[in-house]
């Protein structure tokens, strides 16, 4: 069977990309345990050594183990998360037990720590240069927070606990993935279209097509078409349940209820913080960010708070008149919210995404982020349609830096299907290292997923600005990954304290609206004619348009996240949505705002992708990524060569080899200040 399994072979494809047309879901569980036999046989080789320890007979090696190991489980969870099927998630709740106990018992190692220990105790003294250093206080700080410094029954007690967390995490973003995949809301008459533009007509026709229905469209809950529904449709009864069914995912009674999973998931998190010290999961969590303490947290996000109420109070004014005008009676629903925003937006300055979204045609912004790349750091991405891709949507690109040598290959992933859970994230099959299986260099392969709404068989996918800024943000992670260059896979791409990762990512965010990048990117998708300079000088004069709506609901996340992870009770509240409920009015939140995940189908927080007590860092790496951008404002140019040669020395080659703070402060001569993100988002005076 092993010689057999295509994941246990030589990949013989470029670049080693995996034999996708070849995998199953039955090929999995024993490569799992193939795979981790022998990183237990590395690791003991490592242990077991009579020499004493050295930073090239223990980390170097220790760097390098498991790489078997690493190659299934990337291939294994990017089609868990983009193109999944019942028999892919059975082996996901299957393996998530056994490969937390795998890990566990690498990091309570009592020879392996010692090793690790030992040279931790003389890295004042040992002669490492400063990536050695910052790799061996990186792995004995991973071997500490994993419990490695634990004993007896606490040490038992914590392996099981982080068994029972990743089987529980794999559970909840299932059922949040049940809910989504599920659901539709047909339109079946021109009367149930009542107010959609042509863009959202295609969408949601297509939707239907791609899932054989019967009636000519559906809306489902993929963002780029829930959003805008709830932002154009005419008919409030569809809007409202358009709004329920997103909103309550996670929260219906049966199998796959997330109120009784994420109360288990709070409740071991808890255990776990206690058993290293801590009186709560927050500040365990917390003691490892540049934030460091909860204090720290709270700090910023009141500076931002009580600005963004004032902000949406004046927003909410602004959409009673709207109402009055219209003659609109009642209160604002929270499913009315983006439909009068949308009037008061067209009112005040004359934008209508109808108008916006012909010249924001997906390839033409996908060649703008490559652009964009190209000029600021020598990239070019040269299409590969000959590399191997798990689905027909995947485009494949070799990355070549300006001497027109490989650096890696780019997967990118554009559109929404039943098989792929929600939302935008950048994942690596790969990291860059020079520390490879036989000591060589190791190219990234680094993935882009979104969630855009596919155009017809007549068009391209149009998007939103805001749809726009996502494809940028996360190419901003996968420049992370792909420019990295550090002798250490530990250290390599986004692998970074969790309130620096978004900044790489947030920071590109900024040249989609820059207007040179526009007039030669924002193009109409029929006639080719530039973005008419009074359509751009709108769009710049609405960017802070319905800020106060969007800090509200980020930040009302945000502190729902702290709340919930700051409790030091070994029981979490009874009722989740009641303790949400409660903390939002303490807080004096608007409630027709909405937020923008609730704990119930908060996959940031419960589905074991690390952002637990930490939904905060958005804000945090936008303080930072604000700050940053302001250094190519000041050198008077978006693509300054001096400017962009810091950021990417500094901020996307360096991976986790500097610490963050040290890092920022070497790109922009200085620690960062909030003001520039307060003035970016309108909450204070430009």
């Amino acid at each position: 069977m092993q010689q057999m399994n295509p994941l246990l072979q030589d990949w013989s494809a470029p670049f080693g990309l995996p034999p996708f047309d070849a995998l199953r879901p039955e090929h999995f569980e024993p490569a799992f345990e193939t795979a981790m036999a022998r990183q237990r046989e590395e690791l003991r080789a490592i242990a077991g050594q009579a020499a004493a320890p050295e930073f090239d007979n223990t980390l170097v090696p220790f760097d390098r183990s498991g790489r078997l190991l690493a190659r299934v489980a990337s291939v294994f969870y990017n089609l868990t998360a983009s193109e999944t099927n019942a028999e892919l998630q059975a082996v996901q709740r299957r393996m998530a037990g056994p490969l937390a106990a795998h890990e566990s018992a690498i990091y309570m190692d009592a020879a392996l720590f010692a090793r690790v220990n030992a040279l931790h105790a003389r890295r004042e003294t040992a002669g490492l240069t400063p990536e050695q250093r910052r790799l061996l206080e990186r792995v004995h700080l991973d071997f500490v927070r994993s419990g490695a410094r634990l004993q007896g029954e606490a040490r038992a007690r914590y392996a099981q606990v982080m068994e029972e967390l990743a089987s529980l995490t794999t559970l909840f973003a299932q059922n949040v993935l049940h809910d989504e995949s599920s659901w539709q809301l047909p339109l079946a008459t021109d009367a149930d279209m009542a107010g959609l533009p042509g863009f959202v007509r295609a969408g949601a026709r297509q939707a239907a097509a791609d899932r054989q229905l019967a009636v000519p469209a559906v809306i489902t809950l993929s963002r780029s078409l829930i959003v805008p529904f709830l932002t154009f449709s005419e008919r409030a009864d569809l809007r409202e349940q358009a709004w329920r069914a997103w909103t309550s995912r996670g929260e219906h009674a049966g199998e796959h209820d997330n109120r009784p999973v994420a109360r288990a998931i709070l409740k071991l998190r808890n255990e776990q913080a206690r058993l290293h010290g801590y009186a709560s999961y927050a500040d365990y969590a917390l003691a490892d960010t540049m934030a460091g303490t909860q204090s720290a947290v709270q700090k910023l996000l009141d500076e931002v708070w009580p600005r963004a109420l004032a902000a949406v109070q004046r927003e909410r004014a602004e959409l009673r008149e709207a109402m009055d005008a219209a003659g609109a009676e009642g209160a604002i629903e929270a499913w009315d919210w983006r439909f009068w925003a949308e009037k008061v937006r067209q009112a005040k300055y004359a934008i209508d995404d109808a108008e916006v979204k012909p010249y924001f045609a997906l390839p033409a912004m996908v060649n703008a982020a490559f652009d964009c790349a190209q000029r600021l750091f020598g990239l070019s991405f040269v299409p590969r349609p000959d590399l191997p891709v798990y689905h027909p949507d995947v485009k494949a690109y070799e990355v070549r830096n300006r001497d027109g040598q490989p650096v890696g290959v780019f997967l990118q992933d554009n559109f929404a299907r039943p098989s792929k859970r929600s939302g935008a994230w950048m994942s690596s099959l790969r990291w860059q290292s020079r520390n490879g299986e036989h000591g060589g260099l190791e190219l990234p392969v680094i993935l882009n997923n979104n969630n855009f709404a596919k155009g017809s068989p007549e068009q391209p996918a149009l998007l939103s600005m805001d749809d726009a800024r996502t494809l940028f943000h996360e190419f901003g992670h996968g420049l992370h990954g792909l420019l990295s260059n550090v002798t250490y896979e530990r250290l390599s791409g986004t692998q970074v304290l969790r309130d620096f990762v978004e900044l790489p990512s947030q920071i590109f965010e900024h040249w989609i609206t820059e207007p040179e990048v526009l007039k030669r990117h924002a193009r109409h998708w029929q006639t080719g004619e530039p973005i008419p300079d009074d359509l751009m000088a709108r769009l710049h004069a609405a960017r802070r348009f319905s800020q106060g709506y969007e800090t509200v609901r980020y930040t009302a996340s945000a502190l729902v996240d702290m709340a919930v992870h700051s409790l030091t009770d070994a029981e979490p509240p009874a009722d989740l949505c009641a303790f949400e409920a409660e903390t939002l009015a303490r807080l004096g939140h608007p409630a027709p705002a909405g937020i923008n995940h609730r704990l119930v189908h908060f996959q940031h927080l419960f589905s074991g992708s690390g952002y637990a007590a930490g939904y905060y860092v958005y804000l945090w790496a936008e303080v930072l990524d604000a700050d940053g951008y302001d250094a190519f404002t000041e050198a008077g140019s978006p693509f300054d060569p001096a400017v962009a040669q810091g950021l990417l020395k500094h901020i996307y080659a360096s991976g986790n080899s500097v610490e963050p703070g040290a890092a920022f402060a070497a790109f922009r001569g200085r620690a960062p200040t909030v003001g520039p993100l307060l003035r970016k988002r309108g909450l204070v005076e430009a």
